[in-house]
């Protein structure tokens, strides 16, 4: 019989190829490993040989189980036990000119690369090659090669990078700069150009050859500056390298405090100052888009004096706002001072008070001081309270790091500072060092006969071991979380499923001047069980700035003490509040903490062995142990890829918070961890958020899915029973659950003042007349009661927290088909039933109850 390679005229290709592909299909690796080196004994030339085979394998791929990687790794064995066989010179040079052809990736090319020594061919060469696939449009391949042969510093790295960076190849793009500092600083000038709001991207894609359309929100400012913050913290390149992004992200931190202060009030003056002093500084842009939103988020006078504060020229502002600086008075009717005393006075009655002497709360900075606090913490049966505390870092690089430890025992608060102290023996003044603190922490941490007591205290340590090297690694012993005791008494006490729907009567805060916020976290645990919530509006304060005030020093020993209270008030009733008795050895070991708790979201996760036959993805079900939960109880914050997902949850009533597009999706676990939240998102970034919040907290979508059906896996996964109460009982622009309840003959009075307002303003631009009479209707104090009862202006149709209605969205025929109108108590946007909510009920049968039909009946009868 006649062996392979035995024709006179040559070897016969494709004769061995279907012998060896027979042999491959068969996974008869022995017959195929025979085959292949009985044939490179009857060759001539094996290198051009291969080249020759790989054409007709159509080798394009060169995946590492293919078939053209198994041929080429058996010819580099047999090369290698054969030296005298390699080529030279010009002839070598033109079977390297063939690879190039080929256009390989993967396993493959490195193969290849080494059988024809590319490596070692000349500089000039190589980049004329490389040059020719862009030129022809393969611009993945061209810089897969040029990163392999590490030709990178002498080609254009923005004529390489951005067709890939308009393809989404962005991993490409961190692989072709790694190892090059000078490359990957001008990688990350090119994205702080992109992301100018001048920048358009379809434009630049038109001048490479062969791009697809690029859609214009792909490579939005969301994206760029996305890539850009990972390139920073992963090659710790200069922020300075990219102005433009960095001053975006602080424009997103001054919108997040205009919020917090101004629309939702938990925000202090001091610590909201203090946050956009830092925010801003010294940066003109900067300042004047705080002034600017001053003029949107509060009155003019206030945004008058931060004008004059930043020194800003006149030239530089609104018109409106320029005109009030000339008459600016800088007295205060009332001082800060008197202020803060009035608002402190009045938040005592409403809120948790520390019932210790504040002479009985230490500020401990040295190791002198450390030893007393030791002796006392660590005694056999002692209870703890544990709390930590750190700079916010509104989305900003890396973790936060813990500035302050606060530790309670009965009678005895100490706040070791964690930032500034010097708790170490002999050491030289001057030097911080916190060996003597670390080791009393884990100390601490690792006494069984110590009983120590916190509140989702898994994020604590994480940042505590992101601080310093020397918390790392500690061992947990007798540690009691609180969150989960909460969950407990949560499941127990589940509220009534026909308490939903909108809020008429809005709640006034004591001390406060909006609307009170929805207590959370420990402040609602504390609301439970001792009968006033927590003060939060301290939360937020610049824990990192020495010296600590009087009212942040407070706040942080009632955080620690109220653990000691709430915990001796539940082990005496447990009953009342739905435990058992050993309710806290039941949490025990709750928390875990270990070297997988700080591993880097870069870091590739152990292979998992492969199976033959793998089934499809079970669909996500509830677990029989879990509860059911009303929308309410329901609280999400939704990645900005699934901000469909989000709109959909919250017109079905869940507390949905959505990240804007420019925000990182770090940001989501900050929220979730700060209010308790489930996050939603999907694709890659899973795994990151997954690893920074507890167990069970984050949860992947499909995005296969549409939004509708995403909504439903979401609700049905986490038990969530939707009732006809529930449907647009929360306001779609902006979360809120508090509506003012209109009925057809008062939103007719409001139509009629608005009406003669906008004239009114009308004639006032125009300069026809001054500031017209009121007419007799508008002056009729007794039928318009109504609206001082809903604290809504006459004079400007605003609500209490300075939201004006949004009566421009309602159609004048639209008056006398309602009934009933829902005027949002936040952001003033007006709802009323339509055939949305037919549709809504249409869509989403599978998971609504019919309990809440009669409540939702209800709320149509109006004030």
């Amino acid at each position: 019989m006649e062996s392979l390679g035995d024709n006179k005229d040559g070897p016969d290709y494709s004769l061995f190829l279907s012998s060896l592909r027979i042999a491959w299909a068969l996974k008869d690796m022995e017959q195929a490993q025979g085959n292949v080196r009985q044939f490179i004994a009857t060759l001539d030339d094996p290198e051009t040989a291969l080249l020759d085979l790989l054409d007709d394998c159509n080798s394009s791929k060169g995946r590492g189980n293919s078939l053209p990687v198994f041929l080429a790794n058996e010819f580099q064995r047999w090369l290698i036990d054969h030296p005298e066989s390699h080529q030279s010179g010009l002839k070598l040079k033109k079977l390297q000119t063939r690879v190039f052809s080929l256009v390989v990736e993967g396993p493959l090319l490195d193969i290849l690369m080494s059988i024809y020594r590319l490596q070692d061919a000349d500089q000039c060469f190589l980049l004329g090659h490389v040059t020719h696939l862009h030129q022809v449009g393969k611009y993945k391949e061209a810089v897969i090669v040029s990163t392999k042969l590490n030709l990178q510093p002498d080609l254009d790295l923005e004529q390489m990078c951005a067709p890939l960076l308009l393809m989404e190849r962005f991993n490409l793009v961190e692989g072709y700069v790694a190892g090059h500092p000078e490359l990957q600083s001008r990688l990350l000038q090119m994205l702080d150009r992109w992301s100018d709001s001048s920048f358009n991207p379809r434009k630049l894609s038109k001048e490479y050859k062969g791009l697809p359309p690029v859609k214009p929100d792909k490579l939005n400012l969301k994206t760029v500056s996305k890539l850009a913050f990972r390139l920073l913290e992963m090659y710790h390149l200069d922020p300075a390298l990219c102005s433009n992004l960095i001053n975006q992200r602080h424009l997103g931190t001054l919108k997040y405090l205009m919020y917090k202060r101004f629309v939702e009030k938990t925000m202090t003056q001091e610590n909201w100052t203090d946050h956009v002093q830092s925010t801003v500084g010294e940066n003109r842009w900067l300042q004047e888009q705080c002034v600017s939103l001053l003029c949107r988020y509060c009155d003019l006078e206030t945004a008058g004096r931060w004008a004059l504060k930043f020194e800003l020229p006149k030239e530089s502002l609104h018109h409106s706002l320029a005109d009030i600086l000339q008459d600016l008075s800088m007295q205060e009717k009332l001082s800060e001072s008197e202020k803060n005393s009035e608002d402190s006075q009045a938040r005592k009655k409403h809120f948790y008070q520390l019932p210790i002497p504040r002479s009985r709360v230490h500020f401990l900075q040295d190791h002198a001081e450390l030893s007393g606090c030791r002796d006392l913490v660590l005694k056999d049966g002692q209870v703890v309270g544990v709390d930590m505390e750190w700079r916010p870092s509104f989305g900003g690089l890396g973790k936060p790091n813990v500035s302050l430890i606060q530790i309670a025992v009965q009678g005895e608060v100490f706040l070791l500072d964690v930032l500034q102290g010097n708790f170490v023996q002999n050491r030289d003044e001057g030097e911080r060092d916190n060996r003597e603190l670390a080791r009393f922490i884990k100390d601490l941490f690792s006494s069984s006969g110590v009983t120590k007591l916190g509140y989702g205290m898994l994020g604590d340590l994480q940042s505590l071991d992101a601080t310093d090297a020397a918390f790392q690694a500690l061992d947990l012993r007798n540690v009691i979380d609180l969150c989960e005791v909460h969950k407990q008494i949560q499941r127990n006490h589940s509220r009534p499923r026909g308490a939903g729907g909108p809020v008429e009567v809005l709640e006034d805060c004591p001390g406060e001047e909006g609307i009170r916020q929805q207590e959370k976290g420990l402040s609602l645990l504390v609301k439970d069980v001792l009968g006033k919530p927590l003060d939060k509006t301290e939360q937020l304060s610049n824990w990192d700035k020495r010296p600590l005030r009087e009212h942040q020093i407070v706040y942080a020993a009632a955080d620690a003490y109220c653990l000691l209270e709430v915990f001796e008030t539940l082990r005496g009733f447990p009953e009342k509040f739905g435990l058992k008795s050993n309710f806290h050895e039941c949490t025990k070991g709750k928390v875990t903490y270990g070297p997988n708790m700080r591993k880097s979201p870069h870091q590739k996760q152990p292979a998992q062995p492969k199976q033959k036959f793998t089934s499809p993805p079970a669909k996500a079900v509830p677990s029989s142990q879990s509860a059911p939960l009303s929308p309410r109880e329901f609280r999400v914050i939704c990645d900005n890829m699934l901000q469909g997902l989000g709109r959909y949850l919250r017109c079905l009533g869940v507390d949905v918070l959505m990240l804007d597009n420019d925000d990182d999706h770090r940001k989501a676990a900050e929220i979730a961890r700060r209010d308790g939240r489930v996050i939603l998102t999907c694709g890659l970034p899973y795994q990151t958020l997954r690893s920074q919040i507890g167990e069970g907290k984050c949860f992947s979508v499909d995005c296969s899915e549409k939004a509708r059906e995403q909504a439903i896996r979401v609700l049905k996964h986490f038990n969530v029973c939707v009732t006809l109460a529930d449907v647009f009982s929360r306001c779609q622009a902006c979360n809120c659950n508090k509506y003012l309840h209109v009925t057809q003959d008062k939103m007719a009075q409001l139509m009629k003042i608005h009406n003669y307002l906008e004239s009114s303003r009308l004639k006032e631009d125009s300069q026809v007349s001054g500031h017209a009479t009121k007419p007799e209707w508008l002056c009729n104090s007794q039928s318009l009661q109504w609206m001082e009862d809903l604290a809504i202006s006459t004079d400007s149709l605003c609500l209490a927290n300075g939201a004006r209605l949004q009566l421009d969205s309602v159609p004048q025929g639209l008056l006398d088909k309602v009934p009933l109108f829902f005027c949002c108590s936040q952001c003033g946007k007006i709802f009323w039933e339509g055939s949305h909510f037919g549709r809504v009920i249409s869509q989403f049968k599978e998971v609504l109850q019919d309990d809440g039909d009669r409540f939702y009946q209800s709320t149509r009868q109006g004030l």
